[in-house]
């Protein structure tokens, strides 16, 4: 089967592209490296030439509301019109656990990105996982500076390839509409996520967890990001993670209570 990735060079995308090909299948890399403008649409139509399934795990790096919202809906209506002359019959959207229940700027363009796919023409399958293990690492490089400010928020964390293996499944099986969320194996403290990390890198830069403001920090605080029913939840915790990744096994990890 051939599956496009849209933003199949990204973090989850290639993951994504490996376990596809890992599965027998041919990935058709959708990015602007390969020659594919999401944003304006160059490329689109020879790269989803004969595609049985996109898979649309692009992304944007902010926390504006209007630059998330404009950046998915130019690229989830380019993508879906494309497919729709394409004759795409699947339409699989990677999205985030909980971006219903807290109005933070990026989630929604996440939104936007998912009513995009459900009003086009393809059947479509919408996977909301937490947060990746890598998000620790993300927030730590937000705010450069001695001190590491880190949004007070409780998550689930989940291996990247984990839910790329699952968007994989996903892709070449039957659509699935709202698929069940997929979470991590325990829930943490972002913060002390950060700490552990740093801990194991060697480094004494403190971390200071920051409430964010409004309902949508309170809701991060509060758990409204992790999941709210039953459902898959992948094998490497956090601290295996960290591990793998540093080469230094962590000490003193713990889950987040309350």
């Amino acid at each position: 089967m051939r599956v496009a990735v849209a933003g199949g060079t990204g973090l989850a995308g290639r993951h994504v592209a490996a376990a596809l090909t890992a599965r027998g299948h041919e990935p058709v890399i959708v990015a602007r490296s390969r020659g594919v403008d999401l944003l304006g649409g160059d490329g689109l139509d020879a790269a989803l030439a004969g595609v049985d399934t996109v898979v649309d795990a692009s992304n944007v790096t902010t926390v504006s509301r209007k630059a998330a919202v404009d950046f998915f809906e130019r690229a989830g209506r380019n993508l879906v019109a494309a497919g729709r002359r394409a004759g795409v019959r699947h339409h699989v959207v990677l999205s985030i656990v909980g971006i219903d229940r807290v109005g933070w700027g990026y989630y929604q363009g996440k939104l936007r990105q998912e009513e995009l796919a459900e009003e086009g023409a393809a059947a479509w399958t919408v996977l909301r996982a937490t947060q990746f293990h890598d998000f620790a690492d993300q927030m730590l490089g937000t705010v450069p500076g001695p001190v590491a400010l880190v949004p007070r928020m409780r998550a689930q964390p989940v291996a990247v390839r984990e839910v790329a293996e699952t968007l994989a499944e996903l892709a070449v099986g039957p659509p699935r509409g709202l698929a069940p969320e997929f979470a991590g194996p325990r829930v943490e403290s972002v913060p002390d996520m950060a700490r552990r990390l740093l801990r194991a890198r060697g480094s004494r830069r403190p971390v200071l967890a920051l409430p964010l403001p409004g309902a949508a920090g309170k809701g991060m605080a509060g758990g409204a990001l992790l999941p709210a029913s039953d459902g898959p939840r992948g094998r490497q915790t956090f601290d295996e993670w960290v591990a793998e990744t540093t080469g230094t096994a962590v000490r003193g990890g713990a889950a987040a209570r309350g």
